[in-house]
């Protein structure tokens, strides 16, 4: 959007084909919001607002400089936390703002992950970097938002050490970017919201995604299983559902307007639906035989016209049901493709991570979903060095990892997390003993995925193309419903469609192909 044309009106506008893709799920002209009246309390009506305001300092900003103040965003952490900054980067494109990977930008927003203390380490780093590019360009806005800053050392640190950031908010208040860049403006000093929880989902805002074919779709907030060595709950909050007619409505809205991958995301998508009480404290569930379970949800999904594919994460092994196992199977848009974390092969250590399955229930259980869908890939977690894993505890992961040999598996070493009950345990592991066992692991799971990747060789698989290869733009790159990556011949005309490809050659971790 340029300044001096008039502003596009909320109406879907995508580039079916291309990356880059702004969403716009109400039919709102800034141009018709009076900010001369005071702002309306209910959402997202109130944000709509603020985004009409702040244009006001994005005009005056084009006035002195003859140009549209640029924004970066940089995101850590998970899929969430991605979707998330898409949210972000659409509240400033409607403000007028125009999208850079530069950090020397006007307008710098970093979104948070504070799952390890190599994510802390990283933001910091940044913001020494981002100090001196201050210094330079003294109105430069800088933004922090996301998990990390729900941690009150964190926000301590900030204000102490850390002045020159403007703006901070947390995971409950994502949406109120535009407010909160008004106070801001108005104040001139820096502005700091941490909700300690949310009662409240808004998610009818504007969002640019990378992807205008597909999309992740927030079904679910927040975390009740608290997992001893997990900050999730502690910065995500308690588990909240989205209503069902709400998710329905909105992936008809995206499937209208080219959409045809959608990814359903929550902490634990298997909890999906349970209702709580969550009053004096306690965590109640409520028993609710009429309530949308996570299976009846994705049948609703995959009923919507114009999806093709659906995928889903995460799914926490302890609330992964039949129901969903025979969903997976006989509904043909579901992925064969599931991500179930184990974390560990030791049912000692798992009860002290308290994941609440033992060894052997994970193992019937990937039993069961290789019964209903034989050709299914299957990723995970594993964690090496928890507090108290002995050598013993190790072994028993590696054995698990032998026998249900995955198709990829995201291996990390623990990370002790301030507030945690694994932060205070005895026996903590050496760091030069997990390093040696991260690595032995590390060295088994890429030989078994590779191994496990070699079945497809020679078979014709859907591929949904999604970008011009980065090193030969020649090729063009998708994925397979198991999630395969395959690069092949093809011109960008191909992005966001689903085609025919043999997959002639593994190459360890990917597919050479040959579209049909």
């Amino acid at each position: 959007m340029l300044y001096g044309k008039k502003p596009v009106s909320f109406c879907a506008l995508y580039d079916r084909k291309g990356r880059k893709s702004r969403e716009m799920y109400n039919e709102i002209d800034l141009d018709k919001i009076d900010i001369s009246a005071e702002p309306l309390i209910e959402e997202p009506s109130r944000q709509y607002y603020f985004m009409s305001k702040c244009r006001e300092w994005v005009q005056e900003f084009v006035r002195k400089n003859g140009r549209c103040p640029s924004a970066c965003i940089q995101t850590f952490g998970c899929q969430m936390n991605a979707h998330d900054s898409e949210k972000l980067k659409g509240i400033l494109d409607m403000m007028g703002c125009e999208e850079t990977e530069d950090e020397a930008a006007d307008i710098v927003i970093y979104n948070t992950c504070t799952v390890r203390e190599n994510a802390n380490q990283k933001l910091y780093g940044h913001l020494g970097h981002l100090k001196n590019l201050k210094a330079k360009n003294p109105g430069m806005v800088v933004c922090l938002c996301g998990c990390m800053m729900q941690e009150p050392h964190v926000i301590e640190l900030i204000r102490e050490k850390y002045k020159f950031v403007d703006i901070v908010f947390g995971t409950h208040n994502i949406y109120k970017l535009a407010e909160l860049m008004h106070t801001y403006f108005t104040t001139g000093k820096q502005t700091i919201e941490i909700l300690g929880q949310s009662t409240e989902t808004v998610e009818a805002l504007p969002q640019k995604r990378k992807y205008g074919f597909k999309s992740g779709v927030n079904i679910m907030y927040g975390c009740n299983n608290f997992c001893t060595y997990c900050i999730v709950p502690y910065v995500r909050g308690r588990e909240r559902s989205r209503k069902p007619e709400d998710i329905v409505r909105e992936i008809k809205k995206l499937a209208g307007s080219g959409v045809k991958e959608v990814m359903l995301l929550g902490q634990n998508v298997n909890s999906y639906g349970k209702i709580y009480d969550y009053s004096d404290g306690k965590i109640i569930h409520i028993p609710n035989e009429e309530c949308t379970t996570f299976p009846k949800l994705l049948k609703m999904v995959c009923g919507i016209s114009g999806i093709e594919r659906i995928r889903f994460m995460t799914s926490h092994p302890k609330d992964l049901s039949d129901e969903l196992i025979d969903v997976m199977a006989s509904e043909e848009k579901i992925c064969k493709h599931i991500h179930l974390p184990v974390q560990a092969g030791s049912s000692r250590i798992l009860e002290k991570m308290n994941r609440r399955y033992t060894k052997e229930h994970y193992l019937e259980l990937v039993d069961k979903i290789r019964s209903a869908i034989p050709d299914i890939s299957i990723t995970t977690d594993i964690m090496v060095g928890f507090p108290g894993e002995t050598e013993e505890d190790f072994e028993e992961t590696m054995d698990l990892v032998e026998r249900v040999k995955y198709d990829q598996a995201f291996t990390f070493i623990y990370s002790k997390r301030t507030g945690t009950p694994a932060a205070s345990m005895e026996n903590q592991v050496d760091a030069d003993v997990v390093k040696k066992r991260f690595n032995r692991l590390l060295e088994r799971v890429n030989i078994i995925a590779g191994e496990q990747l070699n079945r497809y060789e020679g078979q014709i698989k859907d591929v949904l193309v999604e970008d011009v290869n980065a090193q030969d733009d020649t090729f063009v790159t998708g994925r397979t419903g198991e999630n395969v990556t395959v690069h092949f011949k093809g011109s960008k005309d191909l992005i966001g469609q689903t085609v025919k490809v043999n997959l002639k050659e593994c190459k360890g971790f990917y597919f050479i192909g040959e579209q049909l």
